[in-house]
C-alpha cells in the first residue's frame, strides 16, 4: 500500500466522498498552466514596471523561486493523502480544526472577492468592442454561463479551463516569438530601437532602487494566486499519484518561460519608460511594434484570463463550502452533492456573492479594484502560509514514525518550506507599509473577528465539531 492510499483510505468521511474523478491529465495540466497566467501578468505589470523598471523581470524570477517551495511542498501533502479541499484538511490536520475552518472560509473569501473583480474587469474587456453594452450586463452573461458550466459536471469545467489556458499559453508564445524575431531581425516598426541593452541603458536595471522594486512584490504575489489550484482537483483527479506531481514539476519552466521570459522579451523590444499604471505592457508593445489587430488581440487574451479566474473561482469556492460543512463547520446542505456529482449549493452561494460585482460596477470608486487585489493577496498570502506550515508539521511526523513518507517529497525538506515562510511574512510588512495596500489587512482583522465569533458559536453549540481529530494512520516502523 503506498502512502496515499493511506492517507486517502483513511481520510474524513466525506473529504472526497461521491465526488466524480472526471478531471484527466490533459486537462489537470492546463489547469495548472492556466494558474500561472492571469491578469495579473497582463495588466498588472504595466504598473509594476513603471515603479520597477527592468529589475520587475528579477522580483517575478524570486517570487517563482518561493512559490515553487509552495508547490512543492503542497505536492508532497497531495501525495499523501490526496482530498478535495486540500490545504484546509491538512490545516485541520496538522494544527488544529480552527485553522482548517479558518483556511477553508479565507481561501473561499479569496474567490469570491476575485470573482468579483474578474467579472468586472471583463466586463471592461468586452466594452472595448462594444462600448453602448452596460457593463452590468456582460458582467451577468458572464456569470451566468459561467456558473451554469460548473452545475453541469467536472468534465465541463475542466474542458472550459483547458481551453481557456489553452488562449492564454498560445497567446504568450506568440508574442514571445515575435519579440524574438523584432530583436533578431530588427522587422516592425520597433525595429530600430529593440535592444538587449534597454535592460540597463535607461537609468540601470533597478532605475528607481531596490526598495522601489520590492514594493511590487504585493503585484507580483497577486499574479501567482491560484496555481494551488491544482490543490483543490486532488479529490477529482483520475490519477493523482501521475497527474499531480507532473503538474506541479512543470511549474519552474511556466514561470521562466511565461513570466520571466515574456517580460524580458517585452522589455527588450520597448524601452521601460513607455509603460504606465492602467496600460497593458503586451497591448502597448504590440502597438509600438506596429501589429494593427495587437490591441484587440491582446484584450481577447486577457478577457480570457478574467473569465478562466472566475470560472476556477466558482469551481474552487464550492469544494471548500463541502469540506466546511462534512466538518460541521457550515451549513450541512452544502455537503451534498447535485445529480451531476457537483456541489451545487455551495457553489449557487458562492455565485450569489460574486454578483454583488455586477451591482458595484455602478458605485465602486477607482481604486476599489486595487483594494479587491489586495484582499485576494492576503487571503492568498494565509493559504500559503498554511501550505508551508502544515508541511513543516508533516515533515516533523515522518521523521518521529507517526506518519508514512510521500511518494513526492519536497526538495529540500522543511528548509525550503521555512524560506517561504519569511518571504511570506516580509511581503507581508510591505503590504503593512504601503498605505495604498494596507486597507486588505483591516479587511482580514474583520474578516478573523467574524470568524473568530463563528467558531465561538460552533464550539457552544456542538463541541464534538471543534474537538481535534487525530487521522487514524498506519505507523510506519
Amino acid at each position: 500500500m503506498t502512502s496515499a492510499q493511506v492517507g486517502t483510505d483513511n481520510a474524513p468521511e466525506g473529504a472526497e466522498e461521491g465526488y466524480e474523478r472526471g478531471l484527466g491529465s490533459r486537462q489537470v495540466q492546463m489547469i495548472a498552466i492556466g494558474g500561472a497566467i492571469g491578469v495579473g501578468l497582463f495588466l498588472g505589470a504595466g504598473a509594476n514596471i513603471a515603479k520597477a523598471g527592468p529589475s520587475l523581470i528579477f522580483m517575478y524570477a524570486l517570487a517563482g523561486v518561493i512559490i515553487f517551495f509552495i508547490m512543492r511542498a503542497l505536492g508532497e501533502l497531495l501525495l499523501y493523502r490526496p482530498v478535495s479541499g486540500s490545504f484546509a484538511e491538512y490545516s485541520r490536520e496538522f494544527l488544529g480544526p480552527f485553522f482548517g475552518y479558518f483556511t477553508a472560509w479565507t481561501y473561499w473569501l479569496m474567490w469570491v472577492v476575485t470573482g468579483m473583480a474578474e467579472l468586472t474587469a471583463a466586463a471592461i474587456y468586452v466594452h472595448y468592442w462594444f462600448p453602448h453594452v452596460p457593463q452590468w450586463t456582460t458582467a451577468l452573461v458572464f456569470l451566468v454561463i459561467l456558473f451554469g458550466a460548473n452545475l453541469i459536471s467536472v468534465k465541463l469545467f475542466g474542458e472550459l479551463e483547458f481551453w481557456f489556458s489553452m488562449v492564454k499559453v498560445t497567446a504568450l508564445i506568440g508574442m514571445i516569438v515575435i519579440g524574438l524575431g523584432v530583436l533578431t531581425f530588427g522587422f516592425s516598426a520597433a525595429g530600430d530601437t529593440a535592444s538587449v541593452a534597454n535592460l540597463w541603458q535607461f537609468d540601470g536595471f533597478f532605475p528607481k532602487g531596490v526598495g522601489s522594486s520590492l514594493m511590487t512584490l504585493q503585484g507580483v504575489m497577486f499574479a501567482y494566486l491560484a496555481v494551488e489550484l491544482v490543490g483543490v482537483t486532488a479529490g477529482e483527479s483520475e490519477d493523482p499519484e501521475k497527474t499531480l506531481p507532473k503538474a506541479i514539476n512543470t511549474l519552474p519552466w511556466r514561470i521562466a518561460l511565461f513570466y520571466v521570459g515574456a517580460l524580458t522579451v517585452i522589455l527588450c523590444v520597448v524601452k521601460w519608460t513607455e509603460f504606465a499604471d492602467g496600460v497593458s505592457p503586451f497591448v502597448k508593445a504590440f502597438a509600438l511594434i506596429g501589429i494593427p489587430a495587437g490591441a484587440g488581440i491582446v484584450n481577447f487574451v486577457v478577457l480570457t484570463a478574467a473569465l478562466s479566474s472566475c470560472n476556477s473561482g466558482m469551481y474552487s469556492t464550492g469544494r471548500m463550502l463541502r469540506t466546511l460543512a462534512d466538518n460541521g463547520e457550515a451549513p450541512r446542505a452544502f455537503s451534498k452533492l447535485s445529480a451531476s456529482k457537483t456541489p451545487a449549493l455551495g457553489i449557487t452561494v458562492s455565485v450569489a456573492f460574486m454578483g454583488i460585482g455586477v451591482v458595484l460596477n455602478y458605485i465602486v470608486p477607482e481604486k476599489a479594484f486595487g483594494y479587491v487585489t489586495s484582499v485576494a493577496t492576503a487571503a492568498g498570502i494565509w493559504t500559503w502560509l498554511m501550505i508551508l506550515i502544515s508541511h513543516v508539521l508533516y515533515r516533523r511526523a515522518v521523521v518521529a514514525g507517526r506518519l508514512p513518507a510521500s511518494s513526492f517529497p519536497a526538495p529540500g525538506g522543511a528548509v525550503c518550506s521555512y524560506i517561504a515562510i519569511v518571504f511570506l511574512l516580509f511581503v507581508t510588512g510591505l503590504i503593512a507599509y504601503d498605505a495604498d495596500s494596507r486597507v486588505c489587512l483591516y479587511v482580514m482583522a474583520g474578516w478573523a473577528v467574524v470568524l473568530g465569533i463563528g467558531w465561538a458559536i460552533l464550539k457552544a453549540s456542538n463541541p464534538e465539531v471543534t474537538r481535534r481529530r487525530e487521522p487514524e494512520l498506519e505507523k510506519v516502523g
